[in-house]
């Protein structure tokens, strides 16, 4: 892990602790759960949002204005919106992607849930990923959520990793193990 990163994900986890420790005495997880997926929302659709938290040409004073008007638009919860004005004062703003990470799997831990990265090389329809999600669960004895992406190089199949474990059932990979087989032969 790179320096930058770590550093990241060290502060992150300091103030998705605090977060998570208010939401949850005040018995209000659903609602931080909103405010993860509603930052990560904006975050991935909006380039002005991911310059205002990573680009040094912004004042403090700038950012934390910024960052009130955000969390009154997207009404964000007291707790969330003076820990963004906090990360803006001390200019930690950088690390709202990690936070959200950091936040997302904390709230998944005390639902019992556990999210698995799928990777397929088209489009899984809604019930396929609900009777995926059901086998892994059975699997696993957890709930599972579904984190889906599209690899088309894949060619078919599916790439799953859950926590730790990884599960390939690729195409490509399998075709890569014909390859390398063929080379030890030869």
């Amino acid at each position: 892990m790179s320096e930058p990163v770590s550093i990241s994900t060290g502060i992150a986890a300091r103030y998705a602790t605090a977060v998570f420790e208010l939401a949850k005495e005040a018995k209000k997880l659903p609602a931080l759960e909103k405010d993860v997926d509603a930052l990560d929302a904006a975050l991935s659709v909006s380039a002005d949002f991911q310059s205002l938290i990573s680009s040094p040409v912004y004042s403090r004073a700038e950012q934390g204005v910024a960052v009130a008007a955000i969390s009154k638009q997207m009404k964000l919860t007291p707790s969330m919106t003076g820990t963004l004005g906090l990360m803006a004062t001390k200019r930690r703003l950088f690390a709202l992607p990690q936070l959200i990470g950091a936040l997302r799997a904390m709230v998944a831990e005390e639902k019992g849930e556990v999210t698995a990265q799928v990777t397929a090389a088209k489009a899984m329809t809604k019930a396929q990923q609900d009777k995926l999600a059901k086998s892994l669960t059975a699997s696993i004895g957890k709930d599972v959520k579904i984190n889906m992406a599209v690899d088309e190089d894949l060619i078919g199949g599916l790439v799953i990793k859950v926590g730790s474990k990884m599960i390939d059932s690729s195409i490509r990979s399998r075709l890569n193990a014909l390859q390398n087989s063929m080379k030890e032969v030869g």
